[in-house]
């Protein structure tokens, strides 16, 4: 894909020296210019009009930080991107830059391209990837490789079904590593009684699963977008429950519990197990301005050690594109570390201008 840098406060008063009242371009460009704002501050979005369900990494060779999204039809005539790809130096000033896939992998007949956690392991980019449908009774979670994080990216095709591992709605992957051993934690809502959110060891090479029947259950089934986060003696389950993608109406949220174990068992604030329905703490809700906060991305830290939260939200007065689809932009928080647990400011996503985070 081009990309094309306009300087878009000479650009807007260029039209006006012309007689034109506003640029030509509709109210969901590509992307949306930047707001005014003093230097090392920022206000949500970060970017806009979508990435859904969004990961993070850093390119250790250039410092730039490259993050991912979901398949989506941005409403802007180009179609539905497969899993879009932007790049920034400072986690709020993003460009776009591409898409993971050129075409759709063939392990699946039909289906979206959901929810990528990108990892950079060994060297190489690692995409572990759900493959979906609304309502599908056999989605599954595939996983493709890249020399950069632009890709181009292979696919290594399936690491299971739902049917072949025993999960209902097998979507959600995340990565995760601990002492040379590989970990892909999964899962997403479903009354079934073997739903639930669930961990399983990876194979070395991290594209295969050696033995599907030694998955553990980690969170009920009313949690899905799972995220693991280390700190100290504490292993922190970030998990998204409420509908994702109502638009104005969404009702998603993030809620906690923490582990001193990576495999669980996760207790709440209360004391409670996550495996059980109805627990959790809150993290991030929605407010008067903003709907929808979830399926958050690693926390990233910056110079200065301070935690950043990244996930998607729905302003309320623009909850769909023109495609229909959700217009779940990406948004930012800062996060403060409170009696051993993490907490955004109000339990909600920020409405005015914050400091930003810091990188020299």
């Amino acid at each position: 894909m081009a990309l094309y840098v306009v300087n878009y406060p000479i650009f807007a008063f260029l039209l006006t020296l012309m007689g034109c009242g506003q640029s030509p371009v509709g109210p969901d460009p590509v992307v949306q210019p930047p707001a005014a704002r003093e230097e090392g501050t920022y206000v949500n979005p970060v970017f806009e009009p979508i990435l859904a369900d969004p990961t993070v990494v850093r390119d250790p060779q250039s410092n730039y930080f490259y993050a991912y999204g979901t398949q989506d039809d941005w409403g802007d005539g180009q179609g539905s991107r497969l899993i879009p790809i932007l790049r920034s130096a400072n986690l709020v000033d993003w460009e776009v830059v591409g898409q993971a896939f050129s075409s759709k992998p063939q392990w699946k007949t039909n289906g979206g391209l959901w929810a990528p956690d990108v990892n950079y392991v060994n060297g190489k980019y690692y995409l572990y990837y759900a493959y979906s449908t609304w309502g599908d009774p056999n989605p599954g979670i595939g996983v493709a490789t890249a020399e950069k994080p632009t890709g181009p990216f292979l696919d290594h095709g399936k690491l299971f079904t739902s049917e072949e591992v025993g999960v209902p709605n097998s979507i959600d992957a995340f990565y995760f590593e601990e002492n040379g051993a590989k970990y892909l934690f999964w899962g997403s809502f479903s009354n079934a009684p073997t739903q639930g959110t669930y961990v399983v060891e990876l194979a070395d090479d991290g594209l295969s699963v050696p033995n599907l029947s030694q998955k553990v259950k980690i969170a009920a089934g009313d949690y899905e977008a799972v995220m693991i986060h280390k700190r100290g003696e504490y292993y922190y389950f970030f998990g998204s429950k409420g509908s994702c993608c109502e638009g104005a109406n969404s009702q998603y949220h993030v809620l906690l519990a923490r582990s001193k174990q990576l495999m669980g068992p996760y207790l709440d604030k209360d004391g409670n197990v996550i495996t059980d329905r109805g627990n959790g703490t809150l993290f991030i809700k929605g407010n008067e301005k903003f709907v929808g906060p979830g399926h958050n991305a690693r926390l990233i830290a910056d110079d200065e050690g301070t935690d950043w939260f990244i996930y998607h939200g729905i302003d309320r007065s623009k909850g769909k594109v023109a495609s229909g689809a959700s217009r779940r932009t990406l948004m930012l928080d800062k996060v403060i570390w409170r009696d051993g647990w993490p907490e955004v400011a109000g339990d909600a996503p920020s409405t005015t201008s914050q400091q930003a985070p810091i990188f020299r």
